[in-house]
């Protein structure tokens, strides 16, 4: 389906004002933004939507071009000043907008005051290399998207290259899991591939991979993980699958003194970085 944020196809007509104020949420423009909200929408058009100055700023610091910046009419700070201009040298478009647009665009009743539309960046597994002392994480059909955002700012704040999404997973430029990252959506490698493209891949990466298991007869605290590695974990519900336990080097398993059995996925990756990172993070022994 054509919508309006795709690029146009010769001949082309004459190009929009880069500067437009909106006030009717009949717009087409406006429409094809909240239909971002859909997946299908969002992977057929490869865009995605950011909330907040902040992350919007943090886009531009990595050099993430914006296609379209929505703001509220009468907004006025220094970084959206900042912001507008880089839109217009990127080409992209700026649209200023009643709070009622902004609120239907983040489906919030505190509307953040400025919304970016980015081009998404999944790089296929097939053509993913990883060289020198990389940490990357691969997750198994990761469903949350609270789980896979807060994952993505915790390989971001241990400064991992990026993560593997495997399988059937949640949608990383979904609102939820872009809103959970924080903004490091805009500062970690994301790939994608199935089961099978993953241990085709794992043939040819010449570093550790370490999963957490209940089988896993290792302290994780007690491995050697220096040199590239791959933190493998498994779906919420069901943990690694064997195809994917076989592909290990290491199994480990995560001490727990009280009664419960299992770690929220977020939180026992979290602890699994910090320890793989401990030299590049300086952390005592």
């Amino acid at each position: 389906m054509k919508r309006r944020f795709d690029k146009p196809q010769a001949p082309a007509p004459a190009p929009a004002p880069s500067h437009r104020l909106v006030t009717s949420l009949t717009n087409p423009l406006i429409k094809d933004i909240r239909a971002l909200g859909m997946r299908k929408v969002r992977e057929e058009a490869g865009l995605f939507v950011a909330e907040g100055l902040k992350l919007v700023a943090d886009a531009i610091d990595g050099g993430w071009p914006i296609r379209i910046l929505v703001h509220r009419s009468g907004e006025q700070r220094p970084m959206l000043s900042e912001a507008i201009a880089a839109t217009r040298r990127a080409g992209g478009e700026v649209l200023e907008v009643t709070g009622e647009i902004l609120e239907k665009l983040s489906r919030r009743d505190n509307p953040q005051t400025v919304i970016g539309v980015f081009r998404q960046r999944l790089e296929p597994l097939s053509r993913l290399t990883i060289q020198g002392e990389a940490l990357w994480i691969g997750l198994d059909r990761v469903r949350d998207p609270g789980n896979l955002g807060t994952i993505i700012r915790t390989a971001d704040a241990v400064g991992a290259e990026g993560v593997i999404l495997i399988g059937d997973t949640t949608d990383p430029f979904g609102i939820e899991a872009v809103r959970a990252t924080m903004g490091s959506i805009f500062n970690v490698r994301l790939a994608a591939g199935s089961a099978a493209e993953f241990l085709d891949w794992r043939k040819r990466f010449s570093g550790r991979v370490v999963g957490t298991h209940l089988a896993g007869a290792t302290d994780y605290r007690k491995v050697d993980y220096r040199g590239p590695r791959l933190l493998l974990m498994g779906n919420e519900q069901q943990g690694l699958p064997d195809e994917l336990v076989r592909a290990c080097d290491d199994l480990v398993k995560i001490p727990m003194r009280g009664r419960a059995d299992s770690l929220n996925l977020a939180v026992a990756t979290g602890v699994m970085l910090f320890e793989m990172a401990r030299d590049r993070l300086d952390l005592p022994d």
